[in-house]
């Protein structure tokens, strides 16, 4: 099976596998399979009982409910990436945007970085911007790469960015206050480069998600794009 089928095959099974347990699958699929990482954006994905919620402004308890699925439904999601493309998934990363009913999957299966060819116009800068954003809500990240893994997605991993705080919270069991303070942080610093990311990528970001690992402190951002040129 090459790629492409390997990514339709992906794609119909998680749809499925994601209406059978949430009520409502999401509209779109649309998955990306480039070693060492594959990468699973979705739109359309809000159930009918989670709008009720988010009419309610119940944002929180839609956010908690979704975590504690998606960690129910890990072993069967990297179960069957395993059986369609042979790959171990070593790590999973994942985030929502219930505004725009988006989310993502970010799944690596080796911490190797082995991708040869991963440089792209204006790469530097963006590093330096993503730099920019981390230090004004942590700390300048020991290591930053990027990946664009095709014209609408750009995959940026950080490394080394937790401040003594945040290990001591994590320690204490705050992982979930942690996220939570995080993702509204950076998404917040994120949107406001916006601007200066699209000037950079000459792209216009339609959306942005982001997801940590504490444990191996790392950190994953998926920039959505639609090309200007």
């Amino acid at each position: 099976m090459d790629i492409k089928a390997q990514q339709t095959k992906l794609a119909n099974n998680l749809g499925k596998l994601l209406r059978d347990n949430f009520g409502k699958g999401p509209e779109a699929v649309h998955v990306t399979i480039y070693e060492p990482y594959v990468v699973i954006y979705v739109s359309g994905f809000v159930s009918p009982m989670e709008q009720v919620l988010l009419n309610q402004n119940e944002e929180l308890q839609v956010m908690t409910t979704r975590e504690l699925l998606v960690k129910t439904l890990e072993p069967q999601i990297t179960g069957q990436i395993k059986g369609i493309t042979d790959l171990d998934i070593q790590h999973l990363y994942y985030d929502w945007n219930l505004e725009l009913q988006s989310g993502m999957f970010i799944m690596i299966h080796s911490d190797k970085h082995n991708i040869v060819n991963h440089s792209y116009k204006n790469q530097k800068l963006l590093h330096k911007e993503v730099e920019e954003v981390t230090q004004k809500a942590e700390k300048l990240p020991q290591d930053v790469s990027s990946y664009l893994l095709d014209q609408r997605t750009l995959l940026i991993i950080r490394e080394g960015i937790m401040v003594n705080i945040e290990k001591e919270l994590v320690q204490l069991g705050f992982e979930e206050n942690l996220t939570l303070a995080k993702r509204n942080l950076e998404k917040r610093l994120l949107h406001e480069h916006s601007q200066s990311l699209e000037v950079i990528l000459d792209s216009k970001v339609t959306d942005i998600l982001v997801a940590w690992d504490f444990h191996k402190d790392k950190s994953t951002i998926l920039l959505i794009l639609n090309p200007t040129s």
